[in-house]
């Protein structure tokens, strides 16, 4: 359109140059340069923005491109700041949650610190009362261990002393023994018996020698027995003596206060007693003790003739007095 105008123009010029002069016509043609030279430089100016144009456009676009990836990069940082954002929220809120349990932990840690510093405290104390108690033990074992070693050494003495006596006591167990065997040698095949039995001296006498039946008078053979026993029993002040009587199953059918063996035994025991005093004027009533023991304490079965003539005794028991023996040894 600018074309059409500008050529327009030039034949207006022309069509009027037919009628003007030569000076207007060089006026003309100048300003036809002029103007020519002025549209060539327009048309180079609008080259000139054309390309302007395109580069700014070209321009615009990669500037529209930048603005639309940096809009969506801006997004993204947007997105990615609120996710950090929560996350910076969720490590606060965690790390206050943290901290506050950290803190109770602590504050827990401290109260179990000072629970177990008290226990700890309290610990020490027990176990330093179990050590004195421990050393006060000790101690006092110490003073048992001593006080034991006494006893032990009085026990050896004693245990010595003991073995003295009952040395002492087997020695004149046998010499009385003896003594008893040789005075009484002459009853030994009239139901007389001598033996040592258990520590002690047994002169078993059986009632063929010593009484009737159903009686507790002792018989003359026996009184010379009973005498020559109450010789020997004079020269040892260190016996005791108990006598017993002894009887079989059979009833007592005696008429007197006698009502059974029981009695009977018991009578027969005293008899002898009276006896060993009567022969033995030395011989001091407390050594010596009478007991009946009637049908009770069998030698052999009741069931025959010889067992039964076998219980029918009486017996002397001679032990020996070892505290008035040892006593006697020390003089």
């Amino acid at each position: 359109m600018k074309k059409a105008f500008f050529f327009t123009g030039i034949l207006g010029v022309m069509a009027l140059t037919s009628c003007v002069s030569l000076s207007e016509h060089e006026n003309l043609q100048a300003k036809y340069d002029q103007t020519a030279k002025q549209y060539r430089l327009t048309l180079q100016e609008r080259d000139e923005l054309r390309e302007n144009n395109a580069n700014l456009t070209k321009t615009n676009n990669a500037l529209t491109s930048d603005y639309n990836e940096l809009s969506a990069a801006k997004q993204r940082c947007d997105g990615m700041v609120d996710s950090l954002t929560r996350r910076i929220e969720q490590m606060r809120h965690h790390y206050d949650t943290t901290m506050e349990n950290y803190t109770q932990a602590v504050a827990g840690k401290d109260r179990d610190l000072t629970r177990a510093q008290n226990l700890l405290s309290a610990r020490t104390k027990e176990l330093n009362e179990k050590e004195r108690e421990i050393e006060q033990k000790e101690t006092e074992l110490r003073l048992q261990q001593e006080s034991f070693l006494l006893q032990r050494s009085e026990l050896i003495a004693k245990q010595q002393e003991l073995e003295q006596k009952e040395a002492a006591a087997r020695a004149q167990l046998e010499a009385m023994r003896n003594s008893v065997t040789q005075a009484l040698i002459g009853f030994a095949d009239k139901g007389l018996k001598v033996e040592t039995k258990d520590g002690k001296v047994y002169v078993s006498m059986e009632n063929k020698l010593m009484f009737p039946s159903a009686s507790w008078t002792v018989s003359k053979e026996g009184s010379n027995a009973i005498k020559e026993l109450a010789k020997v029993l004079e020269q040892d002040t260190t016996l005791n003596i108990m006598v017993e009587g002894h009887t079989d199953n059979d009833a007592y059918r005696g008429s007197s206060a006698v009502k059974d063996n029981w009695d009977l035994s018991v009578m027969r025991a005293t008899s002898i007693v009276k006896l060993l005093l009567q022969h033995g004027k030395n011989i001091n009533p407390a050594r010596i003790e009478a007991c009946g023991h009637g049908e009770y304490a069998p030698k052999a079965s009741n069931s025959t003739a010889e067992g039964k003539a076998a219980n029918r005794r009486t017996e002397i028991i001679l032990t020996p007095n070892l505290d008035k023996l040892l006593n006697e040894m020390n003089r």
